[in-house]
Parts: structure tokens; C-alpha cells; sequence
């Protein structure tokens, strides 16, 4: 029993075997995922995904790298998408200060938008964060995300920034990186995030982990990511696996849908 809530399946990179890679994961036993969806190709597509597959949930939300080309139609859109059936959370938002293609100002204007646009439809949110954690947490706090809470997907940060983010009602998810030799920082997260708050995903087909590392990944390698964790804390793979599923259940109100 695996949960994978981090997935891109609906991108080029599985266009000649996703249903295969699908099967793949099955048989590893991942019994649920969820597409996230970023802009205007993938996000039908993470809803066709979902509706095609019963273990198979979507997250529809604009990436901060493309925030430019955000206008109050793409809001709108998601805003009607909010109300699907298999539409689990509004995502992947936030910041991204490594590419320059969004000034700042603009990926935080966007960023606003969705967290008050989740606030309204009632969903969490999942955080794309890539050297902007100081300025996510302000929004965060002054948004007060956490009526809504969410995902902290692919932590990248160290423990000095845990208990805020569980404090806000975010989930810490740990992907292919906590699995990398050099590591550091995941794996000491990996120890202390209290868990009932902890959550796997591969966010593939990015961040394959270790021994894969620079291939591409796929939703059967959360095997990888689970095993690890559970080394790291003293657990077996299907004490993490319960947990983990238990707190995506919770998070994206799966279990009063069952």
C-alpha cells in the first residue's frame, strides 16, 4: 500500500508507454496516485488520467515558472476544474527563483491567487518551491494558507523550517532525494518529520532515486523512496506505506469519498 502524490504521467516524457509504466507501478504496490497538473496541456490531461484510471486522482494548478502567462481566464478554468470529482487539490503553486522566465513580483501575484482561490473551493494545495522558502512562508502565513493546508512537495529545505510548515497544516512529502548518498538535509528531515504529517512521492519523471538517479523515474520507484525512509526511521516499508496512504487519505478527504 503505497501512495504516490506526486506524479507527472501526463507529460511527452510517457507518451510510448504510460500504460505500462502505469501497470508497473500496480505491481510495485502503489495503489494510489496523483497527476498534478501545471499549465494548459498538462492539466487536461492529469483530469483525463484521472478519470480514465479508479486509483488515479488530479491536482490542477499554474507553476510559478509560467505565472506570465496567468490571466484571470486560467483562474477561472481552474476554478471550474476545482469542482471535479477526482480533482483532489489545486497545484502545483508557488515560486521559483531559479528560473527567470516569471519575475518575482508576478510568481507572488499568482501565487496569492490560488491560495485565496483554494480557500474558496476548499482544497489543499501543493507548494512548488525552489529557492524561495523564506518569501513562500510569508505568503503562506499572510494568506493564512492554513485553512486550507497542503503539500510541501519535494522538501527540499532543512529541518529549521519543518515546524512552521506543520504549524501552517502542510504535509512534509520526501521524493528521490532523500534516497541520494550526499543528502543530508532530506534524510534529517526524513528522522523528524512527526509522522502522521509525512508523505512519498516520486514527482516523476524527475528525480529518479538512487540507484536510478539520473534516469528517468516512475511512479514504481516511490518503492525506493519508502524503503529508504523507513531505514532512516526504524520502520518497515509497509509501517511507512500505511502511514503515508493514511495521510494522503486524510489530506485530500479520500476516505469520506470511500
Amino acid at each position: 500500500m503505497l501512495f504516490d502524490t506526486h506524479v507527472h504521467l501526463n507529460v511527452d516524457h510517457f507518451n510510448e508507454d504510460r500504460e505500462a509504466v502505469i501497470q508497473r507501478a500496480v505491481e510495485a504496490g502503489v495503489t494510489e496516485m496523483v497527476v498534478v497538473g501545471f499549465d494548459h496541456d498538462t492539466i487536461p490531461k492529469a483530469i483525463q488520467l484521472a478519470e480514465q484510471y479508479d486509483f488515479i486522482y488530479a491536482a490542477v494548478g499554474w507553476h510559478p515558472v509560467d505565472a506570465v502567462d496567468f490571466t484571470g481566464e486560467e483562474l477561472q478554468w481552474l476554478e471550474k476544474l476545482a469542482s471535479h470529482p477526482k480533482v483532489v487539490a489545486l497545484g502545483e503553486m508557488g515560486l521559483d527563483y531559479y528560473w527567470d522566465k516569471s519575475p518575482k513580483h508576478v510568481q507572488q501575484d499568482v501565487f496569492r491567487q490560488q491560495i485565496q482561490l483554494a480557500k474558496k473551493v476548499d482544497l489543499p494545495i501543493i507548494i512548488h518551491n525552489r529557492e524561495a522558502t523564506e518569501d513562500i512562508v510569508s505568503i503562506l502565513q499572510e494568506e493564512q494558507a492554513e485553512t486550507t493546508g497542503g503539500i510541501m512537495h519535494c522538501y527540499n529545505d532543512g529541518p529549521e523550517y519543518v515546524q512552521a510548515c506543520l504549524e501552517m497544516n502542510f504535509y512534509i512529502s520526501l521524493g528521490g532525494p532523500v534516497t541520494f548518498k550526499n543528502a543530508k538535509l532530506p534524510k534529517e528531515v526524513a528522522k523528524i518529520v512527526p509522522i502522521d504529517r509525512l508523505l512519498i512521492e516520486t514527482d516523476c519523471p524527475f528525480l529518479a532515486p538512487h540507484p536510478n538517479r539520473g534516469k528517468r523515474n516512475e511512479p514504481a520507484y516511490v518503492t525506493l523512496v519508502a524503503d529508504h525512509i523507513a531505514e532512516l526511521r526504524g520502520m518497515t516499508r509497509d509501517e511507512v506505506g500505511r502511514a503515508t496512504t493514511a495521510n494522503a487519505h486524510r489530506l485530500f478527504g479520500l476516505d469520506e469519498v470511500k
